[in-house]
């Protein structure tokens, strides 16, 4: 057992003190500091497989994996090569080179809504680029988001809800000026009657809807039934753009995302995480009528001296090439479905075995945590997507923002807290998921549920309130 205390890791602490120093708050973001659990972080040495190590050598099975790019694992062999080759080859052109030719034939061959593709360096600068194609492809300026997705750091975004339903965004951070707050509409998660007011009080003004298809930056909250089918219709109906923001889901939850998973397409989709292997990297992928207002075919600016690299583009095509399979009951595309953004459910779609996998260690997981909590006397709700899944303490249903927010923080704490002397590594804060990796094994899924059986009598004793 690891201690949680500071001393138990004095070198993390040291080289925290260090850093503070020099970074502001001590970490390059914000959710590394560990305030959301009231401790001091872990500064991380090395990494393999499902593991992490800190600088004082204690291994931890990891369930951060970077916040998601590892669906491999940490370091793995043909992807490491593959950094590799590429660097000795130079890290750097500024010039086109095959692999992002390679790479974007690999990401529309996964979703069947994207024709062509440009290749960027975080979901950040996707979805910054997403929104400026649709306000130039409609000629409108609004947005309309949801409360508690997270669709990167760029101003028009860093918003919070006005003072009703389907009003103008307020500022959420110092330095977004009002102006460009108001620009973005701000409604509830999974509640189609907001987006449907949104539309009937900004009427012929919203360029698109902007959504985590899955909300899994407020813990994970999938779409209840018809939630994303709503979306769609109330989009064709007002000329509207769809952009689902896949950073997260996309290449994770299904080969082609929650696309593929609840049949419905975008017009806009926004990738990142997962397509770099662990390097930096994002994608913005559309119809070809819309992408070709990009420059130079189109009026819409946008560009990037990394875009594109050669080292996160051989990472993004080995792991891509990892994850794919033969799949003979998804990927074709037909222009009947290009017209109502519709097409077949999951339930009779055959996903490639690797995510069969997936799903099936995950579905192991969450089964042992329900029953650790159970047995413990410990309230919690545990929502599961694919291999994504979030522990929130609650005995009711996570649907939105305001249910995460209704949630035990204390308990998720104290939770947080003994896991990790257990030995296991999850997110520093309750609005964030945990994310299961080929790498895990059953071994560490059973020590996983093991250490929570341990760790939910730790909360139900401490009864945190």
């Amino acid at each position: 057992m690891i201690s949680s205390r500071p001393s138990a890791w004095p070198k993390s602490a040291r080289a925290f003190a260090e850093a503070c120093g020099f970074l502001p708050g001590g970490v390059n973001s914000p959710v590394r500091a560990f305030g959301g659990v009231d401790m001091t972080p872990l500064f991380i040495e090395h990494a393999a497989g499902s593991k992490i190590y800190c600088l004082d050598g204690n291994e931890y099975i990891d369930y951060v994996g970077s916040w998601g790019p590892m669906i491999l694992g940490h370091a793995h062999p043909i992807v490491v090569k593959a950094v590799q080759t590429a660097a000795r080859k130079g890290t750097s052109f500024g010039a086109p080179t095959l692999a992002e030719t390679t790479l974007a034939k690999k990401i529309a061959a996964a979703f069947d809504s994207i024709e062509k593709v440009r290749l960027v360096s975080s979901g950040t600068e996707a979805v910054m680029t997403a929104i400026r194609l649709a306000r130039a492809y409609t000629e409108r300026d609004l947005i309309i988001k949801m409360v508690g997705c997270y669709h990167g750091h760029s101003d028009s975004l860093l918003v919070s809800a006005g003072s009703g339903v389907a009003e103008h965004g307020t500022a959420s951070s110092s330095g977004v000026p009002d102006a460009l707050a108001k620009l973005t509409v701000v409604i509830p998660y999974n509640n189609s009657n907001a987006a449907k007011a949104a539309f009937d009080k900004h009427k012929g003004k919203i360029a698109a809807i902007l959504v985590e298809p899955v909300a899994a930056n407020m813990g994970v909250v999938p779409p209840v039934n018809g939630y994303l089918e709503t979306l769609r219709r109330l989009c064709n109906q007002n000329d509207a753009l769809l952009i689902f923001d896949e950073v997260i889901t996309g290449f994770r939850i299904a080969r082609g995302g929650a696309q593929q998973l609840y049949g419905i397409k975008a017009d806009l989709t926004s990738l990142g995480k997962i397509i770099g292997g662990g390097l930096p990297i994002g994608a913005i992928g559309g119809r070809a009528d819309i992408m070709d207002m990009l420059a130079p075919t189109g009026p819409v600016y946008q560009a990037g001296t990394l875009s594109g690299n050669p080292i996160a583009t051989a990472a993004a095509i080995a792991t891509l090439d990892l994850l794919d399979a033969k799949d003979e009951g998804y990927g074709t595309k037909d222009e009947g479905r290009r017209k109502t953004g519709v097409h077949r459910p999951s339930s009779i779609v055959h996903h490639p075995s690797i995510y069969k996998k997936f799903e099936s260690i995950s579905a192991k997981l969450k089964a042992g945590l329900v029953d650790a909590a159970k047995q413990a006397g410990v309230p919690v709700t545990i929502n599961r997507v694919g291999s994504i899944m979030s522990c929130f303490f609650t005995e009711r249903k996570v649907r939105n923002f305001a249910d995460v927010r209704s949630t035990n923080i204390k308990q998720f704490k104290k939770f947080f807290a003994e896991m990790l002397k257990q030995g296991i590594y999850l997110a520093p804060s309750a609005y964030e998921a945990m994310f299961v990796s080929l790498a895990h094994t059953n071994e560490d899924i059973e020590k996983t549920i093991k250490a929570a059986k341990h760790s939910f009598l730790k909360v139900k004793k401490s009864n945190p309130v």
